[in-house]
């Protein structure tokens, strides 16, 4: 772990540990993001870094360092965690302080991050899902990543609670949106990828790699184009597959949604190829994607 109130690196569990009156504790005032460890890379840090810093922005939290030293920061703790496979997770925080609403009396903000050790593989199987009946944030927090998890959670307990993997969003127009802590995609009849548009949903780092991609695939013919655009529920139930897109999947089939099977009820082939192509993106893409991790044996 590492601690901007404890000034560097920390290695023994017991010292992991956030104040209690930290702002983001006790008020949720704080944001946050993650990043994939992949065979000893860092895949995406400075896209997952700039929507970090963006966050904070909205959410109105100063950097207690510049973004260089944040970048060095987070690549010092996972060099020192000597994690190969994993999550480097990190958070911007108004700060300890008092317990007031305001972040006036925080002398200065927070930066935390932890890296942890987890089996990051390609996400093969297919699940099922519901239309989530917990209202979505509205766009202000939802474009935002930030701590104020708790629709999310709700959301999610209310489809384990019903035997299923996870939940969609609707918005209030009756179009999709997105999932508790991911994006969603489509496959359509017509085999175009499609993916609702980013402007009241969390812009996600994977997704807009996905995004960049898939036109590989309509050069081969197998896509016959690729688009953001609004879908309805009864759209969205009609396409041919369809999928979740997230850092640490990097895309899940969805095969049956409100007990309705997509498509065929089985994993789609051009979901798994776009698996594949996001795959190999992570474990050998080019060097602006993937940052070497200096390890000291």
């Amino acid at each position: 772990m590492y601690s901007s109130i404890y000034g560097g690196i920390i290695l023994d569990p017991a010292m992991m540990v956030i104040p209690i009156d930290d702002h983001m504790v006790h008020r949720g005032h704080g944001v946050f993001d993650t990043a994939i460890v992949l065979d000893g890379y860092l895949y995406e840090l400075d896209v997952h870094l700039d929507r970090f810093l963006s966050s904070a922005s909205k959410a109105k939290i100063s950097s207690p360092f510049s973004r260089s030293v944040l970048h060095s920061i987070l690549i010092q703790l996972t060099a020192a965690s000597k994690c190969k496979k994993g999550t480097l997770r990190y958070w911007l925080s108004a700060g300890p302080g008092d317990f007031l609403l305001s972040s006036a009396g925080c002398p200065t903000s927070a930066f935390y991050a932890v890296v942890i050790d987890q089996d990051i593989s390609q996400c093969k199987e297919g699940v099922k899902v519901i239309t989530s009946n917990i209202p979505m944030k509205p766009s202000l927090f939802a474009t935002a990543k930030n701590v104020n998890y708790l629709p999310n959670v709700l959301s999610v307990m209310e489809a384990e609670e019903k035997g299923a993997s996870s939940s969609i969003w609707v918005d209030e127009e009756g179009y999709i949106a997105e999932g508790p802590n991911v994006n969603v995609a489509f496959i359509t009849q017509d085999k175009e990828l499609v993916m609702p548009p980013f402007d009241n949903i969390l812009h996600g780092c994977t997704a807009k790699r996905l995004l960049e991609l898939a036109p590989k695939l309509v050069d081969q013919g197998l896509l016959k184009g690729v688009a953001t655009k609004k879908l309805t529920v009864e759209e969205a139930k009609a396409a041919a597959e369809m999928m979740y897109v997230g850092s640490t999947l990097p895309l899940l089939p969805i095969i049956v949604w409100d007990d309705q099977p997509i498509g065929n009820g089985r994993v789609g082939e051009l979901t798994m190829l776009l698996s594949d192509m996001l795959w190999d993106d992570m474990v050998a893409g080019p060097g602006t994607q993937r940052i070497p991790v200096p390890y000291v044996e």
